[in-house]
């Protein structure tokens, strides 16, 4: 089985990294909305003009007013017609990906799994090393609360002798 091109093309780096409000980590002025754009114009989408004109929209509480965060900022949420059509391209990608492993693991089993276990002992002693590195620095830091907490108790402790 030759591997497709729109997979080879997903594997390719790419220098460009556009800033700006990100779908599913994709921006959205610089790929989705040009995207869906050409998708109205082929007819495959029918995503309303608005949405596509006014992707960001304030977010409204239940009684009408503008939504804030905790830091105090107005909510701004996706277009609901953008987030649902991302969301059908992202689950079609998905299944797009598992489709291609499948298929990969039915024509080469042997090769696929040889390449898992390849993997396997390739990441054995990574884990190991970053299982001790995690079980040494929650040592330490145990240790540093169990000082810290006796120190707060001694404290009290002398300046009362200081004070009486």
């Amino acid at each position: 089985m030759e591997t497709p091109n729109y997979i080879k093309s997903l594997l390719k780096a790419n220098i460009q990294k556009p800033q700006g409000r990100k779908v599913w980590s994709i921006d959205l002025e610089t790929a989705w909305l040009p995207f869906f754009t050409a998708t109205n114009v082929m007819g495959e989408t029918r995503i309303p003009v608005d949405a596509i004109g006014a992707p960001l929209r304030l977010a409204y509480n239940p009684d009408g007013a503008v939504r804030f965060s905790k830091s105090g900022r107005p909510v701004v949420r996706v277009a609901k017609d953008i987030s649902d059509n991302v969301r059908l391209v992202r689950e079609n990608f998905v299944a797009g990906l598992q489709s291609y492993a499948h298929g990969v693991i039915t024509d080469n089993s042997d090769d696929y799994t040889a390449q898992v276990i390849k993997a396997r002992e390739a990441g054995t002693p990574i884990i190991a090393h970053d299982r001790d590195k995690l079980n040494e620095a929650m040592d330490k830091a145990i240790k540093d609360a169990i000082a810290h907490a006796e120190a707060e108790t001694q404290a009290p402790a002398e300046r009362e002798l200081v004070t009486a």
